[in-house]
């Protein structure tokens, strides 16, 4: 167990904090490639998740919410620090680090202040457990996680979550024999299987700690992060979460055959071509969604946990994810593109005596404005680092919604270090590619965004309107700093938005 000594000046800080008013207790939960396909969202059909029904009936549900970048490492640098990539320029996966070596990937953030640091260093006790900052189940030590950030970490801060996940017996197969072409990733890490897990192994632990954590005694307010891993791939679970979506009533998304046609490829469509030419199209669906039946039970349990526990009526609950996901819409597999089905997250937030809970705002929000969401709904001042802009006045009142726009930013392969950026407001999707090339979707009339309006005059000015909120100097991509302590010089592993060009990430 990973506990962090605090210095002297820091002790005094909470022992004086001890005579202020009580702080809100935090519970900071991160799920993993969680898209809108559950109930309070898209609610995608024969979807199954009570308990996200349940928490947006406690909190507030920000039904446009987008992440900061499509990529796991990016997008939670930037909630954990409040620094969106167009200050960082941190767009995508950096892999083969062994602590936070996004201090050295940019020079933006080589003295930020990570939230849960924020926290402590103003009379909290920060306690962590799974997938914060980027790690994967199959790359061992491979994690950006600060265990300085912390008082207190599940098992060890920089492999939190490997020792957790087993594989079925499947993996010892051939993964191509019976297929026509390679399937994409290597050891069945595309693929979904049911496996058997003890109740020591997947999310289930995670849950377990954090719960103890509910109950445990201290005289300090806790903040504590939940970071569950399904229904990132690969899609195993147990077999009972598979038996809720039978395969021949599962449903696939809506699909347009030339929906690629007014687009900007995102290089990737050999993902779906494997897919689609193996007839797979529906069993990957079925464990994405058996994935996310499981992740919605261990958060039903951990908020049993939380209200039989003595923080109940005086803790505030965050919700997000990283990014959302594609099960082939657009051609696309997982994340890695700038459209709403990869950028828009969930994102829920109940703050005891102030969020008008089971209501729903569309506000336009990116995940970079959490930490200070956070910061002043727990009377904490805001740091000079964060880019973002709190959204505690629509966790009030979620009717009360203001002007701005989501931000979400990639660098595609094939761009250099130039970035793309994608911003919603609360009707229309618009898109500026590195290379020029624009898309505009009305999403109230097309939700799927099969039909670009880039190039209708009669959105001329709408489309000229959302350019006018592009970033301005928005720096460039960042590089390995291989000479970083944190630096592992490993080779990159083959998955996660792995090109055919190995050593390259995205």
């Amino acid at each position: 167990m990973f506990r962090f000594i605090r210095l002297p000046l820091v002790l005094s800080l909470v022992v004086l904090s001890s005579f202020a008013d009580p702080k809100p207790n935090v519970l900071f939960i991160s799920i993993d490639d969680l898209n809108d396909y559950i109930s309070p969202l898209d609610n995608h059909p024969g979807i199954k998740t009570p308990n996200f029904d349940r928490l947006a009936q406690r909190s507030v549900t920000f039904s446009n919410a987008h992440c900061a970048a499509p990529a796991c490492h990016p997008s939670r640098v930037a909630v954990m620090t409040g620094v969106h990539p167009t200050t960082s320029g941190i767009y995508r996966n950096l892999f083969g680090a062994h602590g936070p070596r996004w201090r050295h990937e940019s020079v933006a953030l080589a003295d930020a202040v990570v939230l849960s640091q924020h926290f402590r260093d103003h009379g909290y006790y920060a306690a962590g457990a799974g997938k914060i900052f980027h790690t994967l189940q199959w790359t061992s030590g491979d994690s950006q996680n600060d265990p300085t950030a912390w008082d207190e970490y599940r098992g060890d801060p920089l492999d939190p979550i490997s020792p957790d996940w087993p594989r079925p017996a499947i993996t010892a197969l051939d993964q191509n024999a019976g297929f026509v072409g390679k399937r994409p990733l290597r050891d069945h890490y595309f693929g979904a299987a049911p496996v058997a897990l003890r109740a020591d192994q997947g999310d289930g632990p995670v849950v377990d700690w954090a719960i103890e954590q509910l109950n445990e005694s201290r005289e300090q307010p806790l903040f504590l992060g939940v970071g569950l891993f399904r229904p990132h791939i690969p899609w195993e679970v147990p077999q009972q979460w598979f038996d809720l979506y039978p395969e021949d009533r599962v449903v696939l998304p809506e699909y347009l055959e030339s929906d690629l046609d007014d687009a900007r490829s995102h290089r990737r469509e050999r993902w779906h071509k494997w897919v689609t030419d193996n007839q797979q199209w529906k069993h990957l669906m079925r464990g994405y969604l058996a994935s996310i039946s499981y992740v919605d039970d261990q958060l039903g349990r951990l908020l049993d946990g939380l209200d039989a526990s003595p923080l109940a009526g005086n803790t505030i609950i965050v919700l997000w994810s990283d990014h959302g996901f594609h099960i082939g819409e657009k051609e696309n597999w997982e994340k890695f593109a700038l459209w709403e089905q990869t950028t828009r997250t969930p994102v829920f937030i109940h703050a005891p005596g102030v969020s008008r809970d089971g209501e729903r705002t569309p506000q336009p929000t990116t995940t970079t404005d959490l930490y200070p969401t956070l910061c002043e709904l727990a009377g904490l001042p805001i740091p000079a680092q964060c880019t973002g802009t709190s959204i505690a006045a629509q966790v009030r009142n979620p009717a009360k919604f203001d002007d701005r726009v989501s931000l979400t930013s990639f660098v595609f392969p094939g761009d250099g270090t130039k970035a793309s950026h994608g911003l919603s407001d609360t009707q229309y999707r618009y898109i500026k590619y590195a290379d020029g090339f624009e898309e505009l979707y009305d999403l109230q009339k097309d939700r799927n965004e099969f039909h670009n309006l880039a190039d209708d005059p009669n959105y001329a000015a709408v489309k000229a309107r959302l350019a006018g909120e592009l970033p301005r100097g928005a720096v460039a991509d960042v590089k390995i700093p291989t000479d970083s302590p944190y630096h592992r010089g490993r080779a990159r592993p083959a998955a996660e938005g792995k090109s055919e060009a190995v050593g390259r990430p995205l």
